[in-house]
Protein backbone atom coordinates (compact mmCIF):
# COMPACT_ATOMS: atom_id res chain seq x y z
CA UNK A 1 0.00 0.00 0.00
CA UNK A 2 2.56 2.72 0.91
CA UNK A 3 4.19 1.68 -2.53
CA UNK A 4 1.29 2.99 -4.58
CA UNK A 5 0.80 5.84 -2.43
CA UNK A 6 4.42 7.36 -2.59
CA UNK A 7 6.76 7.51 -5.48
CA UNK A 8 9.29 5.17 -4.86
CA UNK A 9 9.99 2.64 -2.94
CA UNK A 10 12.97 3.98 -0.94
CA UNK A 11 10.14 6.57 0.41
CA UNK A 12 7.82 3.61 0.90
CA UNK A 13 10.15 1.73 3.02
CA UNK A 14 10.83 4.60 5.30
CA UNK A 15 6.91 5.33 5.51
CA UNK A 16 6.18 1.54 6.21
CA UNK A 17 9.22 1.16 8.85
CA UNK A 18 7.88 3.95 11.40
CA UNK A 19 4.08 2.01 10.65
CA UNK A 20 5.27 -1.47 11.77
CA UNK A 21 7.36 0.13 14.80
CA UNK A 22 4.34 2.25 16.25
CA UNK A 23 1.79 -1.46 15.20
CA UNK A 24 4.31 -3.52 17.16
CA UNK A 25 4.22 -1.34 20.01
CA UNK A 26 1.05 -0.95 20.33
CA UNK A 27 -0.17 -4.50 19.53
CA UNK A 28 -0.50 -6.05 22.74
CA UNK A 29 2.54 -7.68 22.72
CA UNK A 30 5.22 -5.90 24.26
CA UNK A 31 2.44 -3.92 26.70
CA UNK A 32 -0.68 -5.70 27.25
CA UNK A 33 -4.19 -3.95 26.27
CA UNK A 34 -5.14 -3.75 30.19
CA UNK A 35 -1.54 -2.17 31.11
CA UNK A 36 -1.58 0.43 28.49
CA UNK A 37 -2.76 4.02 29.88
CA UNK A 38 -6.08 4.95 28.91
CA UNK A 39 -5.40 7.54 26.51
CA UNK A 40 -3.55 5.41 24.12
CA UNK A 41 -6.19 2.07 24.75
CA UNK A 42 -7.85 4.05 21.44
CA UNK A 43 -4.71 2.73 19.20
CA UNK A 44 -4.70 -0.36 20.27
CA UNK A 45 -7.76 -0.78 18.47
CA UNK A 46 -7.06 1.13 15.61
CA UNK A 47 -3.84 -1.59 14.86
CA UNK A 48 -4.21 -4.29 12.91
CA UNK A 49 -1.63 -6.21 14.11
CA UNK A 50 -3.28 -6.27 17.49
CA UNK A 51 -6.10 -8.06 16.06
CA UNK A 52 -4.06 -10.62 14.19
CA UNK A 53 -2.40 -11.31 17.47
CA UNK A 54 -5.90 -11.65 19.50
CA UNK A 55 -7.11 -13.89 17.20
CA UNK A 56 -3.69 -15.97 16.66
CA UNK A 57 -4.04 -16.04 20.66
CA UNK A 58 -7.45 -16.94 21.31
CA UNK A 59 -7.75 -19.30 18.13
CA UNK A 60 -5.62 -21.64 19.64
CA UNK A 61 -5.27 -21.20 23.39
CA UNK A 62 -8.66 -19.40 23.93
CA UNK A 63 -10.44 -22.28 25.55
CA UNK A 64 -7.92 -24.29 27.26
CA UNK A 65 -9.27 -25.30 30.60
CA UNK A 66 -6.01 -26.42 32.17
CA UNK A 67 -5.23 -25.63 35.95
CA UNK A 68 -1.83 -23.49 35.61
CA UNK A 69 0.60 -23.35 38.75
CA UNK A 70 -1.75 -20.03 39.71
CA UNK A 71 -4.98 -21.73 40.05
CA UNK A 72 -6.60 -19.79 37.39
CA UNK A 73 -7.13 -21.80 33.87
CA UNK A 74 -5.22 -20.87 30.74
CA UNK A 75 -8.51 -18.99 29.46
CA UNK A 76 -8.50 -16.93 33.06
CA UNK A 77 -5.12 -16.23 32.45
CA UNK A 78 -5.80 -14.51 29.20
CA UNK A 79 -8.96 -12.78 30.25
CA UNK A 80 -7.51 -11.47 32.80
CA UNK A 81 -3.50 -10.59 31.80
CA UNK A 82 -4.42 -10.01 27.85
CA UNK A 83 -8.20 -8.95 27.80
CA UNK A 84 -8.56 -11.82 25.52
CA UNK A 85 -11.83 -13.34 24.99
CA UNK A 86 -12.80 -16.51 23.44
CA UNK A 87 -16.36 -14.89 22.19
CA UNK A 88 -14.91 -12.07 20.17
CA UNK A 89 -13.33 -14.40 17.72
CA UNK A 90 -15.69 -13.96 14.99
CA UNK A 91 -15.27 -10.07 15.29
CA UNK A 92 -12.11 -10.44 15.22
CA UNK A 93 -12.10 -12.28 11.66
CA UNK A 94 -14.60 -9.69 10.53
CA UNK A 95 -12.07 -6.99 11.77
CA UNK A 96 -8.94 -8.41 10.41
CA UNK A 97 -10.77 -9.25 6.63
CA UNK A 98 -12.25 -5.16 6.77
CA UNK A 99 -8.43 -4.12 7.34
CA UNK A 100 -7.56 -6.46 3.55
CA UNK A 101 -10.61 -5.00 1.87
CA UNK A 102 -9.76 -1.53 3.17
CA UNK A 103 -5.73 -1.76 2.54
CA UNK A 104 -6.77 -3.31 -1.12
CA UNK A 105 -8.67 -0.56 -1.69
CA UNK A 106 -6.34 2.31 -0.89
CA UNK A 107 -3.52 0.54 -3.02
CA UNK A 108 -6.29 0.10 -5.99
CA UNK A 109 -7.28 3.64 -5.51
CA UNK A 110 -3.64 5.35 -5.36
CA UNK A 111 -2.34 3.14 -8.48
CA UNK A 112 -5.23 4.84 -10.18
CA UNK A 113 -5.13 7.92 -9.03
CA UNK A 114 -1.42 9.09 -8.38
CA UNK A 115 0.83 9.43 -11.51
CA UNK A 116 4.43 9.98 -10.22
CA UNK A 117 6.05 9.10 -13.83
CA UNK A 118 8.63 11.80 -14.74
CA UNK A 119 9.20 12.64 -18.48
Amino acid sequence: MTVAITPNHNIAAIISSFFYAIWNLFSGFIVPRPRIPIWWRWYYWATPVAYTLYGLIVSQFGEIQDVMDTGDTVEQFFKDYFGFEYSFLGVIAGIILAFNVLFAFIFAYSIMAFNFQRR
